[in-house]
């Protein structure tokens, strides 16, 4: 009964996510689970799983967070669109301009953060104002489209497909083929950790994960498979997503920010370089977010003063949600990933329900207030035990 009961404890968030899938689907008489909301799920949260990695990254660092994510969103749009539609620069030399400001708003925020010892809310709420007013001020207040679509495909088209039948079959083999690497990653982690004679869960709990997260995918991928096929954005998704993961969990980099977290002063005297890592940290922020101000002006097909608007709040409740730790030093992606999944459920169900935004606002405070408490609940226990 423990072993079953540490097992939903374990899970207790990828519960609530399914929990909250059937309560839409009730609510909306199975609306959210056509082809074309399974394809919307993404498109028009990718925002969540991008900017929710980066915020992981600043949050391991001691719970700091990044509170201009969505102005620097707003930003990248405004130049992008200006210099692509209004001066006719190439696209290639458009995207280089705008990672080029990616790079140096991520260099200005990490310098006043790492090596002058200015706390991170501070000095991103200085940019949280400044790259808003830069953005109104580009665009004079107006929205500019249409955006080219030779860059609107790369970030917002679908691979191209062999049709067989109602199915994209390029679309399915993926969600075959991300099945099988996940069970295999699995069973070879098991393998590895008992090798060691670390603690493993109970062979039951794997399953009904491998299981579960399985037919999610299999679902998901047979949904957008009956529709449009596989979108480009999953692909950067997963790529991007893998590529942190790996980081996080497997190299010296990954490791420093979870010391830093734990406690900044020892990893410091174990020879870790904390103001690196602190500026590494909103270097990456600030790149995530410029990847994701390309990716939402190309859903647009536009880019207007107040893109991004909340953006921030949006990615913080995903880490939040997701199991992040909200003093540092805990938080994995494929948690991240489960807390932008649910709020992105919760986001998406509330519109097709015609919730007022307003009221929608309401509920995801009442959310990210539920995964706060759970959380400082959490380390009461662990500090008792």
């Amino acid at each position: 009964m423990k072993k079953v009961l540490d097992g939903i404890k374990n899970n207790a968030m990828v519960i609530a996510l399914l929990l909250v899938i059937v309560f839409f689907s009730i609510q909306t008489q199975g609306k959210i689970l056509s082809p074309a909301n399974f394809n919307n799920l993404i498109a028009q949260n990718a925002y969540l799983f991008l900017l929710g990695a980066g915020m992981l990254v600043c949050m391991l660092t001691g719970g700091n967070i990044d509170l201009s994510v969505g102005s620097l969103v707003a930003l990248i749009g405004s130049v992008g669109a200006t210099i692509m539609v209004t001066k006719g620069m190439p696209i290639p030399l458009a995207i280089l301009a705008m990672i080029a400001i990616g790079i140096i708003v991520g260099i200005w925020q990490g310098f006043w953060i790492a090596y002058m010892n200015i706390p991170p809310w501070i000095v991103t709420l200085a940019g949280f104002l400044s790259f808003r007013g830069l953005a109104t001020a580009i665009l004079k207040g107006l929205t500019i489209a249409p955006i080219p679509p030779s860059f609107v495909n790369v970030f917002n088209g679908s691979l191209p497909d062999i049709q067989v039948g109602n199915i994209k079959l390029i679309c399915m083999l993926a969600g075959v083929a991300a099945c099988v690497i996940f069970v295999v990653s699995e069973m070879k982690n098991r393998a590895m950790r008992l090798k060691k004679n670390y603690e493993v869960a109970p062979l039951g709990n794997m399953v009904a994960k491998c299981v579960i997260i399985c037919a999610v995918v299999l679902i998901y991928t047979y949904k957008l498979a009956t529709y449009m096929g596989l979108p480009y954005i999953v692909i950067w998704l997963a790529v991007i997503l893998l590529a942190y993961n790996f980081v996080l969990s497997k190299t010296t980099l990954g490791r420093s920010y979870y010391a830093m977290g734990g406690n900044p002063e020892a990893a410091r005297l174990s020879g870790i370089d904390t103001k690196k890592i602190y500026f590494m940290a909103y270097l990456n922020m600030a790149l995530l977010a410029t990847f994701t101000g390309m990716v939402v002006m190309a859903r647009l097909t536009s880019a207007t003063p107040t893109a991004g608007t909340n953006f921030e709040m949006d990615a913080i409740s995903a880490c939040m949600v997701g199991g992040v730790s909200a003093y540092g030093g805990a938080g994995t992606i494929p948690g991240m990933m489960v807390g932008a999944a649910l709020v992105g459920v919760i986001n998406l169900g509330m519109s097709i329900m015609g919730v007022d935004a307003n009221w929608q606002k309401v509920v995801k405070g009442v959310v990210l207030l539920v995964a706060v408490v759970f959380d400082i609940m959490s380390k009461k226990k662990g500090k008792k035990s």
